[in-house]
């Protein structure tokens, strides 16, 4: 009796797992396809890894006020590829601990925001009635209201560190995500075999979580590669505008010094050049690697391109 007894549970399993391996093998033969698609993946790596392997390339030391490394606003040389900032501190290895910075808060920012999002969009399109109409309400309220100005003041009330600026992108940047989410919620509420579910005993839980939400994850995957570039933006113009942790290295922070400093009319290009082609690469990257994988789950997209 043990012996059809595993055999019976564990195909089942097997089953699974094998038609995910399937499904992955097809996700990247189509994604590897899409020229854009590997070249920002290709630039996201080297960014991930870059920020991952940041502690053993620069140092705490390199980045040290006190104790800066070189004289300030030194010339690009051969000690310093780059030049200094008006520290004396490397500004290369300003742009790799900065990579760090911004890499964490567009990750943990997007978690927020797409995490509270899809929840909401789900309820929305699941729930009908009161329930819906104040969730949109509210959608409709943080929409229209610029979330520049509301990050900002989230921010100065808060205080200047890492967890206000991500806590800040995180709450005013959901809502975008709640609307598509609720979209694809009530065109997959619409099917057929939902009313099944329903007839069948299936609770508004199961509906949600074993229906509702697969359906929904292609459109919040490929949200969230996009919602990243967004937040490292966003984060880089917090810090631009003095709202950023003053004792964390970031682009932004160091676009900033360098206006501080009169980095354009001194033309000292190695200072405010740098930081700001890096944020334009890793939000391009991401912008890209959203537009792939966009194109490899909506088989519309697929149609049209092909």
């Amino acid at each position: 009796m043990t012996a059809p007894e595993t055999i019976s549970t564990s195909s089942p399993r097997r089953l699974t797992w094998a038609r995910r391996r399937r499904s992955a093998a097809q996700f990247w033969q189509q994604y590897r396809r899409n020229r854009g698609g590997m070249f920002g993946l290709v630039v996201l790596l080297l960014f991930v890894a870059t920020a991952l392997l940041a502690p053993w390339i620069v140092g705490q030391d390199a980045l040290s006020v006190t104790r800066p490394p070189g004289a300030p606003l030194q010339g690009p040389s051969q000690a310093f590829l780059l030049g200094t900032d008006r520290s004396g501190r490397s500004v290369l290895d300003l742009i790799i601990w900065g990579s760090r910075v911004s890499l964490t808060v567009g990750f943990w920012a997007t978690f927020i925001s797409i995490t509270f999002g899809a929840l909401l969009g789900i309820a929305a399109g699941h729930f009908h009635g009161w329930i819906s109409t104040v969730i949109m309400r509210v959608t409709d309220w943080f929409l229209v209201m610029p979330s520049l100005v509301l990050g900002v003041a989230l921010a100065a009330v808060l205080g200047r560190s890492l967890t206000t600026i991500i806590i800040a992108i995180g709450v005013t940047a959901w809502p975008t995500t709640a609307r598509l989410v609720r979209a694809q919620t009530l065109a997959v509420e619409a099917r057929p075999y939902i009313e099944r579910a329903h007839a069948l005993g299936g609770g508004h839980w199961h509906v949600m979580s074993r229906h509702v939400l697969p359906n929904v994850m292609p459109i919040v995957l490929a949200q969230t590669t996009l919602m990243v570039g967004t937040a490292i933006l966003t984060e880089s113009t917090f810090a631009f505008l003095g709202l950023g942790d003053p004792t964390t290295a970031s682009w932004g922070g160091t676009i900033q010094a360098a206006r501080d400093v009169g980095a354009v009319s001194a033309r000292m290009w190695w200072y405010i050049l740098p930081p700001g082609i890096a944020i334009v690469l890793v939000v391009l990257a991401f912008t890209l690697c959203g537009r792939a994988i966009e194109g490899v789950l909506n088989p519309k997209l697929r149609e049209r391109r092909s």
